[in-house]
């Protein structure tokens, strides 16, 4: 899998399946997030990866980009293959017109 793909691909992605991670904290997740995603923050995710499929593809998401990166570098280090960060995060997610949902 590429290292980042675009909002249009990540959309292609779970749309096929994909495990959607947000990895924003949750202030930030109830205002908008993807439909079907799961939340796990950064801070939280080297500690949770036993969480997370490895059969299945992942696409990490933030607010732009930065954490969806390290959260990406998280999850190869441990050993997850089929991973990705979704370049520009949710911005770019809702400036494309994608569909978000609120609240917990």
């Amino acid at each position: 899998m590429p290292r980042e793909v675009s909002v249009t691909e990540a959309a292609a992605l779970r749309d096929a399946g994909a495990f959607i991670l947000d990895v924003r904290q949750p202030e930030e997740w109830n205002e908008s997030h993807i439909p079907g995603a799961t939340l796990i923050p950064l801070g939280e995710l080297a500690s949770r990866v036993n969480e997370l499929p490895k059969d299945q593809k992942i696409v990490v998401v933030c607010r732009s980009g930065n954490r969806s990166a390290q959260g990406r570098d998280i999850l190869l280090a441990a050993g997850f293959e089929q991973v990705t960060s979704m370049a520009g995060g949710i911005k770019q997610w809702t400036a494309a017109g994608f569909e978000t949902v609120s609240g917990p």
